[in-house]
Protein backbone atom coordinates (compact mmCIF):
# COMPACT_ATOMS: atom_id res chain seq x y z
CA UNK A 1 0.00 0.00 0.00
CA UNK A 2 1.56 3.24 -1.13
CA UNK A 3 2.30 5.98 1.77
CA UNK A 4 1.04 9.86 1.60
CA UNK A 5 3.49 12.47 2.87
CA UNK A 6 1.74 15.28 4.80
CA UNK A 7 3.50 18.31 6.55
CA UNK A 8 1.48 19.63 9.18
CA UNK A 9 2.34 22.90 11.57
CA UNK A 10 0.97 21.90 15.33
CA UNK A 11 1.07 24.12 18.50
CA UNK A 12 2.87 21.71 21.09
CA UNK A 13 1.10 23.21 23.99
CA UNK A 14 -2.54 22.66 23.01
CA UNK A 15 -2.21 20.27 19.90
CA UNK A 16 -4.34 23.16 17.51
CA UNK A 17 -3.59 22.20 13.65
CA UNK A 18 -2.23 24.89 10.91
CA UNK A 19 -1.64 25.19 7.56
CA UNK A 20 0.93 27.16 7.86
CA UNK A 21 3.88 28.36 10.58
CA UNK A 22 2.71 31.17 12.86
CA UNK A 23 4.77 32.75 15.42
CA UNK A 24 2.04 32.83 18.06
CA UNK A 25 -0.82 30.11 18.54
CA UNK A 26 -3.88 31.78 17.90
CA UNK A 27 -5.68 29.30 19.83
CA UNK A 28 -3.76 29.34 23.41
CA UNK A 29 -1.64 32.55 22.57
CA UNK A 30 1.91 30.78 23.66
CA UNK A 31 4.74 31.72 21.27
CA UNK A 32 6.97 29.80 19.79
CA UNK A 33 5.06 26.65 20.19
CA UNK A 34 3.85 26.04 16.59
CA UNK A 35 6.15 23.32 14.79
CA UNK A 36 6.36 21.67 11.66
CA UNK A 37 5.37 17.58 11.46
CA UNK A 38 5.59 15.06 8.92
CA UNK A 39 2.91 12.53 8.62
CA UNK A 40 2.84 9.13 6.73
CA UNK A 41 -0.14 7.31 6.74
CA UNK A 42 0.15 3.43 6.47
CA UNK A 43 -2.09 0.43 7.10
CA UNK A 44 -3.73 0.31 10.86
CA UNK A 45 -3.44 -2.98 13.08
CA UNK A 46 -6.13 -5.57 12.95
CA UNK A 47 -6.95 -5.40 16.49
CA UNK A 48 -8.38 -0.99 16.24
CA UNK A 49 -10.29 -1.84 12.93
CA UNK A 50 -13.11 -3.53 14.24
CA UNK A 51 -16.37 -2.89 12.55
CA UNK A 52 -19.11 -1.67 14.38
CA UNK A 53 -22.80 -2.29 13.91
CA UNK A 54 -25.79 0.05 14.68
CA UNK A 55 -27.87 -1.52 17.83
CA UNK A 56 -30.98 -0.93 19.86
CA UNK A 57 -29.74 -0.22 22.90
CA UNK A 58 -31.92 -2.81 24.90
CA UNK A 59 -30.01 -5.00 22.30
CA UNK A 60 -26.84 -4.38 24.13
CA UNK A 61 -25.40 -6.71 26.21
CA UNK A 62 -24.33 -5.45 30.01
CA UNK A 63 -21.18 -6.25 31.01
CA UNK A 64 -21.24 -9.51 33.76
CA UNK A 65 -18.66 -7.84 36.19
CA UNK A 66 -18.72 -3.90 35.05
CA UNK A 67 -15.67 -2.57 37.64
CA UNK A 68 -12.56 -4.60 38.32
CA UNK A 69 -11.65 -3.79 42.14
CA UNK A 70 -8.16 -3.42 43.00
CA UNK A 71 -6.69 -4.55 46.66
CA UNK A 72 -6.64 -0.39 47.51
CA UNK A 73 -9.39 0.83 48.70
CA UNK A 74 -8.33 4.79 47.96
CA UNK A 75 -7.40 3.57 44.10
CA UNK A 76 -10.99 2.27 44.09
CA UNK A 77 -12.47 5.16 45.98
CA UNK A 78 -11.38 7.66 43.13
CA UNK A 79 -11.93 5.81 40.27
CA UNK A 80 -15.82 5.46 41.02
CA UNK A 81 -15.99 2.42 43.05
CA UNK A 82 -13.56 0.73 40.45
CA UNK A 83 -11.91 0.39 37.13
CA UNK A 84 -14.79 0.04 34.19
CA UNK A 85 -14.34 -2.48 31.84
CA UNK A 86 -13.30 -0.70 28.05
CA UNK A 87 -12.26 2.64 29.71
CA UNK A 88 -9.17 4.50 29.81
CA UNK A 89 -7.40 6.24 32.57
CA UNK A 90 -5.00 9.30 32.16
CA UNK A 91 -3.37 9.82 35.28
CA UNK A 92 -0.86 13.00 35.42
CA UNK A 93 1.47 14.60 38.44
CA UNK A 94 4.70 15.70 38.38
CA UNK A 95 7.79 13.48 38.52
CA UNK A 96 8.95 11.32 41.33
CA UNK A 97 5.42 12.01 42.90
CA UNK A 98 4.26 8.32 42.57
CA UNK A 99 2.89 7.85 39.81
CA UNK A 100 4.58 4.54 38.35
CA UNK A 101 4.47 3.46 41.92
CA UNK A 102 0.87 3.66 42.67
CA UNK A 103 -0.02 1.70 39.17
CA UNK A 104 2.91 -1.34 40.17
CA UNK A 105 1.50 -1.95 43.64
CA UNK A 106 -1.52 -2.08 42.53
CA UNK A 107 -0.38 -4.46 39.52
CA UNK A 108 1.72 -7.19 41.68
CA UNK A 109 -1.25 -7.23 43.97
CA UNK A 110 -3.76 -7.46 41.60
CA UNK A 111 -6.22 -10.32 41.29
CA UNK A 112 -6.16 -9.95 37.11
CA UNK A 113 -3.58 -10.03 34.32
CA UNK A 114 -1.85 -7.04 33.52
CA UNK A 115 0.47 -5.71 31.06
CA UNK A 116 2.75 -3.02 32.34
CA UNK A 117 4.25 -1.38 29.44
CA UNK A 118 7.04 0.76 30.57
CA UNK A 119 9.27 2.49 27.99
CA UNK A 120 11.43 4.85 31.04
CA UNK A 121 12.56 1.99 32.97
CA UNK A 122 14.39 -1.57 32.15
CA UNK A 123 12.46 -4.92 32.89
CA UNK A 124 15.31 -5.20 35.75
CA UNK A 125 14.52 -1.91 37.91
CA UNK A 126 10.70 -2.99 37.78
CA UNK A 127 11.50 -6.48 39.39
CA UNK A 128 13.85 -4.37 41.95
CA UNK A 129 10.88 -2.02 42.77
CA UNK A 130 8.55 -4.81 42.43
CA UNK A 131 10.51 -6.61 45.11
CA UNK A 132 10.85 -3.55 47.26
CA UNK A 133 6.80 -3.19 47.82
CA UNK A 134 5.74 -6.73 47.57
CA UNK A 135 7.31 -10.00 48.62
CA UNK A 136 5.16 -12.04 46.31
CA UNK A 137 4.51 -9.76 43.34
CA UNK A 138 2.23 -11.86 40.43
CA UNK A 139 -0.37 -11.98 38.11
CA UNK A 140 1.55 -8.77 36.74
CA UNK A 141 3.56 -9.27 32.92
CA UNK A 142 6.38 -6.84 32.19
CA UNK A 143 7.16 -5.74 28.55
CA UNK A 144 9.55 -2.69 27.88
CA UNK A 145 8.66 -1.07 24.85
CA UNK A 146 8.50 2.53 23.41
CA UNK A 147 6.79 0.67 19.70
CA UNK A 148 2.85 0.66 19.16
CA UNK A 149 2.94 -1.49 16.84
CA UNK A 150 5.30 -4.13 18.93
CA UNK A 151 2.69 -3.62 21.65
CA UNK A 152 -0.02 -4.34 20.33
CA UNK A 153 1.64 -7.62 19.20
CA UNK A 154 1.76 -8.07 22.25
CA UNK A 155 -1.76 -7.03 24.30
CA UNK A 156 -2.82 -10.05 21.39
CA UNK A 157 -0.64 -12.82 22.41
CA UNK A 158 -0.97 -12.12 26.13
CA UNK A 159 -4.87 -11.09 26.08
CA UNK A 160 -4.47 -8.99 29.81
CA UNK A 161 -7.05 -7.67 31.40
CA UNK A 162 -5.60 -4.57 32.42
CA UNK A 163 -3.27 -2.52 30.13
CA UNK A 164 -0.79 -0.10 31.89
CA UNK A 165 1.09 2.36 29.76
CA UNK A 166 3.94 4.40 31.25
CA UNK A 167 4.05 6.68 29.59
CA UNK A 168 2.23 7.80 26.77
CA UNK A 169 4.98 10.41 26.00
CA UNK A 170 7.47 7.47 25.27
CA UNK A 171 5.73 5.79 23.08
CA UNK A 172 5.61 6.17 19.32
CA UNK A 173 3.82 4.45 15.99
CA UNK A 174 5.32 3.87 12.37
CA UNK A 175 2.02 5.67 11.24
CA UNK A 176 3.64 8.62 11.82
CA UNK A 177 7.47 9.94 11.09
CA UNK A 178 7.15 12.25 14.10
CA UNK A 179 9.97 11.31 16.81
CA UNK A 180 8.56 10.31 20.40
CA UNK A 181 6.99 12.87 22.33
CA UNK A 182 5.62 14.94 19.65
CA UNK A 183 2.20 16.46 19.29
CA UNK A 184 1.51 14.18 17.14
CA UNK A 185 2.75 11.08 18.23
CA UNK A 186 0.54 11.68 21.60
CA UNK A 187 -2.62 12.45 20.26
CA UNK A 188 -2.61 9.47 17.69
CA UNK A 189 -1.30 7.07 20.26
CA UNK A 190 -3.24 7.79 22.37
CA UNK A 191 -6.32 7.80 19.70
CA UNK A 192 -5.15 3.84 18.41
CA UNK A 193 -5.06 2.85 22.73
CA UNK A 194 -8.56 4.46 23.33
CA UNK A 195 -10.22 2.06 20.04
CA UNK A 196 -8.25 -0.49 21.40
CA UNK A 197 -9.74 -0.57 24.90
CA UNK A 198 -13.34 0.05 23.47
CA UNK A 199 -13.21 -2.53 20.65
CA UNK A 200 -11.91 -5.51 22.96
CA UNK A 201 -12.52 -4.35 26.48
CA UNK A 202 -9.77 -3.99 27.60
CA UNK A 203 -9.11 -0.98 30.65
CA UNK A 204 -5.81 0.92 29.94
CA UNK A 205 -4.06 3.32 32.21
CA UNK A 206 -1.87 6.11 30.63
CA UNK A 207 0.79 7.67 32.53
CA UNK A 208 1.36 11.34 31.33
CA UNK A 209 3.50 13.98 32.24
CA UNK A 210 2.91 17.72 33.23
CA UNK A 211 4.52 20.46 32.17
CA UNK A 212 5.92 22.91 34.75
CA UNK A 213 2.93 24.93 34.63
CA UNK A 214 0.90 22.24 36.32
CA UNK A 215 -0.80 21.17 32.56
CA UNK A 216 -0.96 17.37 30.74
CA UNK A 217 2.28 17.19 28.51
CA UNK A 218 1.32 17.28 25.04
CA UNK A 219 -2.07 18.12 23.70
CA UNK A 220 -4.67 19.67 26.15
CA UNK A 221 -7.23 17.27 23.87
CA UNK A 222 -5.80 14.41 25.56
CA UNK A 223 -7.76 14.96 28.55
CA UNK A 224 -10.69 15.04 26.44
CA UNK A 225 -10.23 11.86 24.67
CA UNK A 226 -10.06 9.81 27.86
CA UNK A 227 -12.67 8.76 30.19
CA UNK A 228 -11.23 9.45 33.59
CA UNK A 229 -8.26 12.04 34.28
CA UNK A 230 -6.90 11.56 37.62
CA UNK A 231 -3.85 13.71 39.14
CA UNK A 232 -1.48 12.73 42.18
CA UNK A 233 -0.30 15.65 43.64
CA UNK A 234 1.37 16.62 46.94
CA UNK A 235 5.11 18.32 47.85
CA UNK A 236 7.72 15.22 47.91
CA UNK A 237 9.53 17.40 50.84
CA UNK A 238 6.47 15.69 52.86
CA UNK A 239 5.16 12.01 53.52
CA UNK A 240 1.56 13.06 51.83
CA UNK A 241 0.39 12.49 48.64
CA UNK A 242 -3.17 12.67 47.23
CA UNK A 243 -4.98 11.69 44.42
CA UNK A 244 -7.36 13.32 42.68
CA UNK A 245 -10.14 13.45 40.03
CA UNK A 246 -10.31 15.92 37.26
CA UNK A 247 -12.56 13.89 35.47
CA UNK A 248 -14.81 11.10 35.60
CA UNK A 249 -17.36 10.08 33.22
CA UNK A 250 -18.68 6.90 35.40
CA UNK A 251 -18.25 7.92 39.14
CA UNK A 252 -18.14 11.70 40.80
CA UNK A 253 -14.94 13.83 41.04
CA UNK A 254 -15.71 14.82 44.43
CA UNK A 255 -13.47 11.94 45.64
CA UNK A 256 -9.87 11.18 47.02
CA UNK A 257 -7.47 9.55 47.96
CA UNK A 258 -5.12 9.92 50.46
CA UNK A 259 -1.45 7.79 51.03
CA UNK A 260 2.23 8.33 52.49
CA UNK A 261 5.15 7.32 50.96
CA UNK A 262 7.36 5.28 52.59
CA UNK A 263 10.30 2.66 51.54
CA UNK A 264 7.63 0.08 50.92
CA UNK A 265 5.48 2.48 48.39
CA UNK A 266 2.67 4.46 48.85
CA UNK A 267 0.33 3.05 51.98
CA UNK A 268 -3.13 3.99 51.85
CA UNK A 269 -3.95 7.04 54.98
CA UNK A 270 -7.47 5.89 57.01
CA UNK A 271 -7.69 8.84 59.34
CA UNK A 272 -6.06 11.49 57.59
CA UNK A 273 -7.05 14.12 60.02
CA UNK A 274 -4.63 12.73 62.78
CA UNK A 275 -1.70 12.80 60.41
CA UNK A 276 -2.17 16.79 60.06
CA UNK A 277 -2.95 17.85 63.45
CA UNK A 278 0.08 17.71 65.82
CA UNK A 279 0.07 16.37 69.19
CA UNK A 280 0.93 18.33 71.83
CA UNK A 281 0.28 18.34 75.65
CA UNK A 282 -0.22 22.59 75.78
CA UNK A 283 -1.67 25.15 73.40
CA UNK A 284 0.61 27.30 71.94
CA UNK A 285 -0.33 30.77 70.36
CA UNK A 286 -0.45 30.76 66.58
CA UNK A 287 -2.39 27.90 66.68
CA UNK A 288 -5.82 26.55 65.46
CA UNK A 289 -7.48 23.73 64.41
CA UNK A 290 -10.05 23.98 60.80
CA UNK A 291 -11.92 21.72 59.55
CA UNK A 292 -11.81 21.82 55.73
CA UNK A 293 -13.51 19.53 52.91
CA UNK A 294 -11.65 17.95 50.36
CA UNK A 295 -13.93 16.63 47.77
CA UNK A 296 -16.51 14.50 49.42
CA UNK A 297 -14.13 14.00 52.26
CA UNK A 298 -13.97 15.94 55.64
CA UNK A 299 -10.38 16.55 57.13
CA UNK A 300 -9.39 18.03 60.18
CA UNK A 301 -6.39 20.34 59.74
CA UNK A 302 -3.73 22.54 61.55
CA UNK A 303 -3.13 26.25 60.86
CA UNK A 304 0.12 27.79 62.20
CA UNK A 305 0.75 31.40 61.84
CA UNK A 306 3.70 34.03 63.12
CA UNK A 307 3.44 37.21 63.50
CA UNK A 308 6.78 39.22 64.07
CA UNK A 309 8.15 42.97 63.85
CA UNK A 310 9.27 43.62 60.31
CA UNK A 311 12.59 43.32 60.11
CA UNK A 312 13.19 45.47 56.63
CA UNK A 313 11.09 48.28 55.16
CA UNK A 314 8.68 46.38 53.18
CA UNK A 315 6.74 43.61 55.51
CA UNK A 316 6.57 40.09 54.42
CA UNK A 317 3.64 38.09 53.95
CA UNK A 318 4.38 34.17 53.25
CA UNK A 319 1.92 31.37 52.65
CA UNK A 320 2.70 27.92 52.56
CA UNK A 321 -0.44 25.59 51.14
CA UNK A 322 -2.80 28.56 51.40
CA UNK A 323 -3.22 31.21 48.82
CA UNK A 324 -1.47 34.07 49.53
CA UNK A 325 -3.37 36.42 47.76
CA UNK A 326 -6.76 35.49 49.89
CA UNK A 327 -4.24 35.79 53.15
CA UNK A 328 -3.87 39.52 52.32
CA UNK A 329 -7.12 40.01 51.87
CA UNK A 330 -7.82 38.66 55.42
CA UNK A 331 -5.08 40.55 56.74
CA UNK A 332 -6.72 43.52 55.31
CA UNK A 333 -10.30 42.86 56.68
CA UNK A 334 -8.85 42.00 60.02
CA UNK A 335 -7.13 45.37 60.41
CA UNK A 336 -10.24 47.42 58.67
CA UNK A 337 -13.07 45.20 60.63
CA UNK A 338 -11.26 44.44 63.37
CA UNK A 339 -8.89 47.32 64.07
CA UNK A 340 -5.94 45.14 64.76
CA UNK A 341 -2.59 46.96 63.28
CA UNK A 342 -1.23 44.47 61.73
CA UNK A 343 0.21 46.11 58.58
CA UNK A 344 3.80 46.93 59.57
CA UNK A 345 4.07 43.47 60.76
CA UNK A 346 5.21 40.03 58.90
CA UNK A 347 2.82 37.47 58.79
CA UNK A 348 4.01 33.78 57.91
CA UNK A 349 1.25 31.36 57.49
CA UNK A 350 1.42 27.79 56.97
CA UNK A 351 -1.02 24.32 56.77
CA UNK A 352 0.92 21.56 58.54
CA UNK A 353 1.22 18.48 56.60
CA UNK A 354 2.43 19.64 53.27
CA UNK A 355 -0.69 20.10 52.19
CA UNK A 356 -2.69 22.71 50.04
CA UNK A 357 -5.96 23.64 51.22
CA UNK A 358 -8.75 26.18 48.83
CA UNK A 359 -11.13 25.69 51.00
CA UNK A 360 -12.60 29.17 51.97
CA UNK A 361 -13.79 27.53 55.27
CA UNK A 362 -10.59 27.61 56.46
CA UNK A 363 -10.59 31.64 56.87
CA UNK A 364 -11.76 31.58 60.53
CA UNK A 365 -9.26 29.68 61.24
CA UNK A 366 -6.23 31.38 59.86
CA UNK A 367 -7.54 34.64 60.96
CA UNK A 368 -8.11 32.79 64.90
CA UNK A 369 -4.18 31.34 64.39
CA UNK A 370 -3.06 35.09 63.44
CA UNK A 371 -4.61 36.76 65.96
CA UNK A 372 -3.43 34.12 68.56
CA UNK A 373 0.10 35.23 67.63
CA UNK A 374 -0.36 38.94 67.11
CA UNK A 375 -1.70 38.87 71.17
CA UNK A 376 0.43 35.85 72.32
CA UNK A 377 -2.91 34.07 74.07
CA UNK A 378 -3.37 30.65 72.86
CA UNK A 379 -6.53 28.94 71.50
CA UNK A 380 -8.31 26.02 73.33
CA UNK A 381 -7.18 22.59 72.15
CA UNK A 382 -10.54 21.37 72.23
CA UNK A 383 -11.66 23.84 69.80
CA UNK A 384 -11.94 24.10 65.96
CA UNK A 385 -13.35 26.61 63.63
CA UNK A 386 -15.20 26.69 60.60
CA UNK A 387 -16.78 29.66 58.70
CA UNK A 388 -15.61 31.92 55.49
CA UNK A 389 -14.98 35.63 56.16
CA UNK A 390 -16.36 38.08 53.56
CA UNK A 391 -15.38 41.98 52.87
CA UNK A 392 -17.23 42.93 55.76
CA UNK A 393 -16.07 40.73 58.12
CA UNK A 394 -19.11 38.31 58.92
CA UNK A 395 -18.90 34.87 59.13
CA UNK A 396 -20.46 33.26 56.03
CA UNK A 397 -21.57 29.57 56.13
CA UNK A 398 -19.79 27.41 54.10
CA UNK A 399 -20.88 23.50 52.58
CA UNK A 400 -21.58 20.12 53.98
CA UNK A 401 -21.86 21.97 57.83
CA UNK A 402 -23.13 19.08 58.73
CA UNK A 403 -20.47 16.06 57.77
CA UNK A 404 -17.66 18.69 58.87
CA UNK A 405 -19.50 18.84 62.66
CA UNK A 406 -19.56 15.06 62.50
CA UNK A 407 -16.13 14.72 61.68
CA UNK A 408 -14.78 16.90 64.82
CA UNK A 409 -17.08 14.92 67.18
CA UNK A 410 -15.56 11.91 66.04
CA UNK A 411 -12.26 13.10 66.78
CA UNK A 412 -13.21 13.77 70.19
CA UNK A 413 -13.49 18.13 69.95
CA UNK A 414 -15.50 19.59 72.86
CA UNK A 415 -16.62 23.22 70.94
CA UNK A 416 -16.96 23.92 66.98
CA UNK A 417 -17.27 27.86 65.93
CA UNK A 418 -19.45 28.06 62.70
CA UNK A 419 -20.96 31.17 60.91
CA UNK A 420 -24.18 31.99 62.55
CA UNK A 421 -26.22 31.20 59.53
CA UNK A 422 -25.04 27.97 58.74
CA UNK A 423 -28.26 25.37 58.11
CA UNK A 424 -27.24 22.45 60.99
CA UNK A 425 -29.28 19.42 60.63
CA UNK A 426 -27.26 17.09 62.37
CA UNK A 427 -27.65 16.62 66.22
CA UNK A 428 -24.46 16.75 68.35
CA UNK A 429 -24.16 14.51 70.99
CA UNK A 430 -20.80 15.41 72.65
CA UNK A 431 -19.61 18.58 71.26
CA UNK A 432 -20.77 22.01 71.31
CA UNK A 433 -21.51 24.65 68.73
CA UNK A 434 -21.32 28.17 69.02
CA UNK A 435 -22.56 30.68 66.60
CA UNK A 436 -20.86 33.74 65.87
CA UNK A 437 -21.81 37.03 63.21
CA UNK A 438 -18.28 38.66 62.75
CA UNK A 439 -14.95 39.12 63.91
CA UNK A 440 -15.73 41.00 66.77
CA UNK A 441 -17.35 38.65 68.59
CA UNK A 442 -14.58 36.06 67.48
CA UNK A 443 -12.58 38.44 69.69
CA UNK A 444 -14.75 38.77 72.01
CA UNK A 445 -15.31 34.66 72.73
CA UNK A 446 -11.49 33.11 72.00
CA UNK A 447 -9.48 36.07 73.52
CA UNK A 448 -11.00 38.27 75.39
CA UNK A 449 -12.15 35.87 78.10
CA UNK A 450 -8.78 34.86 78.39
CA UNK A 451 -7.42 38.00 79.16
Amino acid sequence: MSSKIKKTYSCINCGANFPKWMGQCSQCGEWNTIKEEVIRKQQSNKLISKENKVKEINEIESLEKERIIFDDNEFNRVLGGGLVKGSVVLISGEPGIGKSTILLQNSINSKEKILYVSGEESAEQLKLRAKRISKNPKNCFVLTETNLELILKNVENVRPDIIIIDSIQTIQTDLFDNSQGSTTQIKECASILIKLAKNIGIPILIVGHITKDGNIAGPKILEHMVDVVLHFEGDKQHQFRILRSKKNRFGSTNEIGIYQMDEKGLQTVLNPSEFFISKKDIAEPGSSIAVTLDGDRSIMIEVQALVSSAVYGTPQRISNGFNSKRLNMLLAILEKKAGFKIGVKDVFVNITGGIKIEDTAIDLAVVSAILSSNINISIDSDTCLCAEIDLSGELRGVSNIDKRISEAERLGYDKIIVSHNSKIGYSPKTIKILKLKNLNQLVKQIFKEKD
